[in-house]
């Protein structure tokens, strides 16, 4: 099963709904308990970091995502749930989850921000674009980006600057486009994911 994380912002049903569509167990849930059981994890977001972190943090999900990420077990974060993976954002100048080394930037380019729409992917060979064509366009609305340290960049996007549009570290994955509004590469890339899940398996 892979739990998409309820902390009260995000695209939880549009997530659900792609899952489903490509014959993936999922629920939607803010429970501790079924947040430590689940065999992965997705980490959505639609609005602002501080907020964000807030509501982690009230229903007490930063500490338990903290703990099931480091055991091993696999954590896709999404848009501003990638962003929450990093040591912290310029937005609203918080501390974020700390799973992944970096800091989240605001554009400071003069093409216009937010950034949205669809826009290319130039990746290294990677699991989460297995059967993904080399500069396949996904769809992007975000005014700011990660900046993680070098080495965990497996994917980079144009926009006025090149920018980190996705990263991984062992378990941990991280994409700025929205993956379940990008068509047939989005949907790929959920199948796998939960490929990763479950060749990956460290649920108790």
């Amino acid at each position: 099963m892979i739990v998409i994380i309820d902390y009260g912002l995000g695209n939880l049903g549009s997530v659900k709904n792609a899952l489903d569509k490509i014959g993936t167990l999922s629920i939607v849930s803010k429970s501790i308990s079924e947040v430590e059981k689940a065999d992965g994890l997705i980490l959505p977001g639609v609005g602002a970091a501080k907020e964000g972190m807030r509501n982690l943090k009230s229903r007490q999900l930063d500490k338990v995502i903290m703990k099931e990420v480091a055991k091993g077990k696999p954590i896709l974060g999404i848009c501003l749930g990638m962003q929450l993976l990093m040591d912290r954002s310029e937005e609203g100048d918080v501390d974020c989850l700390k799973v992944i080394k970096g800091t989240v930037n605001k554009f400071n380019i003069s093409l216009k921000v937010p950034q949205i729409g669809w826009n290319t992917v130039q990746w290294r060979k990677n699991q989460l674009f297995e059967d993904i064509p080399q500069g396949s366009c996904f769809y992007f609305v975000h005014s700011y980006y990660c900046s993680p340290k070098k080495k965990v960049i497996v994917g980079e996007t144009n926009y006025g600057i090149t920018f980190c549009s996705m990263f991984q570290n062992k378990n941990i994955f991280g994409v700025q486009f929205h993956p379940e509004k990008s068509g047939i590469n989005g949907l790929q890339l959920l199948k796998n994911f939960t490929k990763i899940v479950y060749e990956n398996n460290t649920s108790d």
